[in-house]
């Protein structure tokens, strides 16, 4: 953690091993993801669950959810347990179990290894973060370029892994040799990688991640624990009684996912609340934590969208796209690969933007607007993609376009958001306004799942028509409007930032 290490092109030696670290975790979790809701939709013919496209959305969101949802208490076992470093190897060792066991071709291994990588993420994902910035003991441009570099093995991760494990997974033409499971253990050996990396690398973070001396008094430790294990197993308890009415057909999956909608949306509502009206001290922290909860809406709307890759986006790439270049197929799931490799293209031009204009540096409210605005024209693309399919199948140019004005309204409004939450909270509240983003986070995801039983159907062309116009063009309406309104309000909501840009 001194200064002085520079071992890494100019940062500390334990930023490569945090680096690669979550690049093979980055890997595993997006190439897993590629073939999910595939999988799961494939017939039993071909080795799939059979899941019609509604039960199969309402798994991947619920499970994308999870793995939002569970930063908060990830964060809150590292800070209070076992610390930052401890939690990213018991993370790391879940991911993988989780994955090995979707290798494994039975139903009660599928759900355990979905429920095994939502918890080891939630140890893993939030605190990795953290050690980076623990890596460092000045807070300037230095931190700043270390996180960047450490942004960059997450996109690297997330271009190699869906092409990777689909080519492994992904039944296609030709290819008698490919199997779901082999996709499945092939993240698993990404997610081995990763630990073998992290347990290699450690000794090069010094103190950084571990458990700080305040929060290891024996009366408090106790105390946690107990929380620890209530929370544990009240969380267990929800999801076999969920399990077990949904396999039985007492409900269906579709509607544990949407019970789990309304409830922490309901939940999410009356924080905020609590929040603005009752631990804001004065008028001006009541200004900048309604402006958190407008961005944290924002987002989720935004999320909400642009997850669809994997889901609806994902089932249009297979069902309806024509994949083949210079004769020979390629696998849906390789297209989920478009996304980071816009991201690692187009993020140093967005940034130069925004630097080179200065004064006339659009605001926060303004960045959201364009975000949704840009997952609107995306959508819009799609909506006419789908008037194309009574021609047949569309070609892959309609979801490369679509990726490419997701992706520049991702840059416009991911980056603002998190430095936002940051900007805008308390000093006392910053972690749970962090908290509250990822939850914005967790429910767009579950909206992304929860809106895969409206996929165009293959049946008829008239009806994959109607329902492709039908879902994408409600969804470039919903956030196109929603954009227009942080543009024409972004007056009023600088007003309320008191101060902060």
């Amino acid at each position: 953690m001194a200064t002085g290490d520079t071992a890494f092109f100019g940062h500390p030696r334990g930023l490569s091993t945090l680096f690669f670290t979550e690049m093979w975790e980055r890997f595993s979790y997006y190439g897993m993801r590629a073939l999910l809701i595939l999988f799961m939709t494939a017939a039993p013919a071909v080795g799939g669950l059979g899941y019609d496209a509604g039960t199969a959305g309402s798994v991947y969101g619920l499970y994308t959810f999870g793995v939002y949802a569970l930063a908060l208490p990830g964060g809150w076992i590292a800070d209070r347990l076992i610390g930052q470093r401890r939690a990213v190897l018991y993370g790391g060792v879940l991911i993988a179990l989780g994955h090995y066991c979707l290798a494994i071709p039975a139903m009660p291994t599928f759900y355990a290894g979905l429920l095994l990588i939502v918890v080891g993420t939630g140890l893993l994902k939030p605190n990795i973060s953290a050690i980076v910035g623990d890596l460092y003991e000045e807070n300037g441009a230095r931190r700043d370029a270390g996180f960047s570099i450490f942004y960059m093995g997450i996109n690297l991760g997330g271009l190699f892994g869906p092409l990777i494990c689909s080519w492994l997974g992904e039944p296609r033409d030709g290819a008698t040799w490919v199997n779901w499971h082999y996709g499945f253990a092939a993240a698993g050996v990404g997610m081995t990688c990763a630990l073998v990396q992290y347990v290699t690398g450690q000794r090069y973070l010094r103190g950084a991640g571990e458990l700080k001396e305040d929060s290891t008094q024996p009366g408090q430790v106790a105390t946690a624990w107990r929380q620890f294990y209530i929370g544990l197993g009240v969380v267990l308890a929800l999801c076999m009684v969920g399990w077990a009415l949904s396999t039985t057909g007492t409900i269906s999956m579709a509607s544990v996912a949407e019970s789990v909608f309304y409830v922490v949306s309901a939940l999410f509502l009356v924080y905020f609340a609590v929040v603005i009206l009752f631990v804001a001290r004065d008028r001006v922290e009541r200004q900048r934590l309604t402006v958190c909860f407008v961005l944290c809406l924002g987002a989720a709307m935004f999320w909400s969208g642009f997850e669809q890759a994997g889901s609806a986006l994902n089932l249009f790439t297979r069902d309806l796209t024509d994949r083949t270049i210079f004769g020979t197929e390629i696998t849906a799931g390789a297209l989920q690969s478009v996304n980071p490799i816009l991201i690692i293209l187009l993020a140093p031009l967005v940034g130069m933007t925004w630097v080179g204009l200065g004064a006339r540096n659009p605001s926060m409210a303004v960045k959201f607007g364009l975000g949704l605005a840009l997952l609107a024209v995306g959508f819009l693309v799609m909506a006419w993609a789908s008037m194309s399919l009574a021609d047949g199948k569309v070609g892959m140019q309609w979801l490369v376009a679509t990726y490419f004005f997701h992706t520049v309204g991702e840059l416009c409004l991911s980056p603002v958001g998190l430095s936002s939450m940051t900007k805008l909270a308390p000093s006392r509240l910053v972690g749970q306004m962090m908290g509250t983003w990822f939850m914005g986070a967790a429910i767009g995801n579950l909206v992304a799942g929860l809106v895969t039983r409206f996929m165009p159907q293959t049946e008829t062309v008239e009806a994959a028509v109607q329902n492709g116009v039908q879902l994408f063009g409600t969804v470039a309406v919903v956030a196109g409007v929603a954009g227009l309104i942080f543009i024409l309000f972004s007056g009023p909501i600088r007003k309320m930032q008191a101060g902060v840009n």
